[in-house]
C-alpha cells in the first residue's frame, strides 16, 4: 500500500528497500506461500532476472536468508529451501513406506502385463534423466511409477490413505531428491526390483518388505543427510 510523506511524493515501500532487502522479501514471501518449497533450489542468475537487478543484492539476500535458516547452501549445489521443521515429513513418510507397501502388495495380482510395462518404461525414463538431474521432474515420474502399482489395490480406505499421504508430502517439501540427488540412482534399480517380483508372481509378503524397504530407504537417505546423528526412520523389519 502506497504512503505520502507529509510535504513529499508519494511513496511505495518497495522504494524505500534497497535492492539486496527487496530480493529479500520477495524470496522470503515466496517460501512462506510455498511457491518456493523445501529443496526449491535458488538459482541466483534467474531472481536476479525476474527482479531485473544484478546478482550481487540476490546473494546478499540469500545470505541473510541463510543466517535465518530458511536457506542452506551446500559447494556444488547451490543455494536451496530448507527443510525448516522436518517432523511431519518423516512422520508421513514412515506411513506411507507402511500404507504404500501394503497396497502395492494388494494390487499386485491384479496388475496386467501391460500395467508392468508401462511401469518400467517409466523406470526407465527415470534411469534417463539421472545424467541430466532434475529432482521436481524425477519425483513428478516417481509418483506416476507408484500409482501405476499400488492403484489397482481392492481397499479403497487403504488407497485414500496412501493419496493422503502423496498429498501431504507434496506440500512438505518440494523434492527429496533435492536434497539427496545420489538416492535417485538407488531408486531406480529398486524400482527394477519390485516390478520383477510382481511380474514372477512372488509372495505378496515378499513384495510388500520390497515395496515399504524402498520407501523408508528414502527416509534414511534424507535423515543421513540432515541428521546424520539421529537414529534411522524404520527398523528393517
Amino acid at each position: 500500500m502506497a504512503c505520502r510523506i507529509r510535504g513529499g511524493p508519494r511513496v511505495t515501500p518497495a522504494e524505500t528497500l534497497s535492492k539486496s532487502q527487496q530480493a529479500y522479501h520477495w524470496i522470503k514471501t515466496r517460501i512462506a506461500n510455498q511457491e518456493f518449497t523445501p529443496g526449491y533450489r535458488l538459482v541466483l542468475g534467474t531472481i536476479a532476472g525476474e527482479l531485473d537487478m544484478s546478482v550481487v543484492p540476490v546473494r546478499e539476500a540469500v545470505r541473510q536468508l541463510e543466517a535465518e535458516g530458511l536457506v542452506t547452501f551446500e559447494r556444488n549445489v547451490g543455494a536451496r529451501v530448507s527443510m525448516v521443521d522436518d517432523s511431519q515429513y518423516r512422520f508421513s513418510m514412515q506411513a506411507l513406506s507402511i500404507l504404500e507397501g501394503t497396497a502395492t502388495a494388494l494390487a499386485a495380482r491384479r496388475l496386467t502385463a501391460d500395467d508392468l510395462r508401462r511401469a518400467r518404461s517409466i523406470n526407465e525414463l527415470m534411469t534417463e534423466r539421472l545424467s541430466d538431474f532434475d529432482p521436481r521432474a524425477f519425483t513428478g515420474l516417481n509418483q506416476e511409477f507408484h500409482a501405476i502399482l499400488f492403484g489397482k489395490c481392492a481397499n479403497p480406505r487403504l488407497l485414500e490413505l496412501v493419496n493422503a499421504e502423496w498429498a501431504r508430502l507434496g506440500n512438505l517439501r518440494d523434492s527429496t531428491f533435492s536434497f539427496v540427488p545420489g538416492r535417485a540412482a538407488e531408486s531406480v534399480r529398486e524400482h527394477e526390483n519390485i516390478v520383477r517380483l510382481i511380474e514372477i508372481g512372488a509372495p505378496l509378503g515378499e513384495i510388500e518388505k520390497s515395496a515399504r524397504r524402498h520407501r523408508s530407504a528414502t527416509l534414511d537417505a534424507y535423515l543421513i543427510h540432515e541428521h546424520p546423528d539421529e537414529a534411522l526412520g524404520l527398523p528393517a523389519f
